[in-house]
């Protein structure tokens, strides 16, 4: 009988349990989640801000007892040491309980990486992350709420709409970078973007430096000092390694791992925001912090952990954002490539662009906003890898035809 453990209650932590069960009935699976409460799903946050769910909706598994009735033992503590050996290997966690593995996934997620000013531990300055940052947030949200988000990347956007659905007074700090959303939007985008959440009375600085954070809270920027009722820190992630360390489990900007999910260690895996998988689009490997990426790598990690022979094909980078109501979607290499052909078409006005990014005859890459029957168009393109032969020169000239090029191209199967 196998000794399994995976830390981490994520998708990918879950999912592995799960696939982990049906390939090996008999086995001990432990599952370890950080946080208190049953397994959830982080990106459902926003949705527990404004009411549409309470914190029950957000459960992974909506089931009673789901992990027990699937012989899954659920332990609410955090790995402090990993010690891999010849044939397996101990975990010690933060309670001092030391567990036996055959085989170790670790699936840890990422967590809030804080910007580097004095007082970002003050009353009424929180990240938005966990339920627990929820339950602080929600305390002092309501309608007129001066409301400072300190970030405009990613974590941000996803926090954008809730706020702004509650009432919120928001203002939005966008750093040095001066532009919304850099990781994921061309500047024509961000602009978009920018005036899309102007028009709903969002304050968007993209100006100056944050200096501290005062007692109140209150930003002081080198430019101007903005009094608030609440703080949001969203200035990007990190990946959750630090029990790693000593392991000899190599670490870039994520957990290494190869098309099988394996480290370099034997009998440890990786799987989810944590691992640097593979990216189909380019090959290399990347971390995609996306929850579909996630629960697939959980699943071929839990097959070859239960001794399959299971390769990962890779994810398709690809970002959904409901900027207060504004959709956008970003797939791929959306910068374009190195010899490649790019165009695009914008109407600011009616907030609609389309940016499509070719190598050779291929769509590699593409940026939606406000145009969501393209998005099953454009992702079947990509992730086909389908030549588009004639239609290439015509979506140059005019990249509102892909659906078109779609439908012909797919019909001739």
């Amino acid at each position: 009988m196998k000794r399994y453990i995976l830390i981490g209650a994520g998708p990918a932590g879950v999912r592995a349990a799960e696939t982990l069960r049906d390939e090996d009935p008999l086995s001990s699976i432990t599952l370890l989640g950080g946080e208190p409460g049953e397994p959830y799903a982080r990106m459902a946050i926003p949705y527990i801000l404004t009411g549409a769910i309470d914190e029950a909706g957000a459960r992974q598994r909506k089931t009673q007892d789901y992990l027990r009735n699937l012989r899954v033992d659920y332990l609410n503590r955090r790995a402090k040491q990993v010690v891999p050996g010849a044939d397996g290997g101990r975990v010690t966690l933060d309670d001092g309980t030391v567990l036996d593995y055959d085989r170790l996934l670790v699936a840890t997620g990422s967590s809030p990486t804080l910007p580097p000013v004095p007082g970002t531990d003050q009353p009424g300055v929180t990240t938005c992350w966990t339920l627990e940052d929820a339950r602080r947030i929600a305390d002092r949200l309501h309608p007129g709420t001066r409301v400072v988000m300190l970030g405009a990347g990613f974590v941000a956007g996803v926090c954008m709409k809730s706020l702004i659905q509650t009432g919120a007074k928001l203002t939005v700090i966008a750093g040095r970078a001066g532009q919304i959303l850099r990781s994921m939007m061309t500047p024509v985008g961000s602009r978009m973007l920018q005036r899309w959440l102007e028009g709903k009375g969002v304050d968007v600085v993209t100006t100056g430096r944050t200096q501290r954070i005062d007692a109140g809270p209150r930003l002081v920027m080198d430019v101007r000092t903005i009094d608030a009722d609440l703080v949001i820190l969203a200035t990007g992630v990190h990946p959750n390694v630090d029990f790693l360390d000593g392991t000899g489990v190599r670490i870039d900007s994520g957990i290494i791992v190869d098309d099988h999910m394996r480290t370099n260690v034997a009998g440890i895996y990786a799987a989810g925001d944590v691992a640097q998988g593979l990216d189909f689009t380019t090959g290399e490997w990347v971390v995609h912090a996306l929850q579909p990426t996630a629960t697939e790598h959980g699943r071929i990690a839990g097959l070859n952990m239960a001794g399959q022979d299971v390769r990962y094909r890779g994810s398709l980078s690809m970002n959904v954002l409901d900027t207060a109501g504004l959709i956008s979607h970003t797939f791929g290499l959306w910068q374009g490539k190195e010899g490649g052909e790019v165009v695009e078409i914008a109407d600011e006005k009616a907030y609609l662009y389309t940016r499509l990014c070719f190598d050779g005859e291929m769509l590699v890459g593409a940026i939606n906003i406000g145009h969501p029957d393209h998005v099953g168009a454009i992702r079947g393109l990509i992730q086909s890898r389908r030549h588009l032969g004639p239609w290439r020169d015509r979506l140059l000239r005019n990249p509102e035809l892909v659906m078109d090029a779609f439908v012909d191209l797919t019909s001739r199967r």
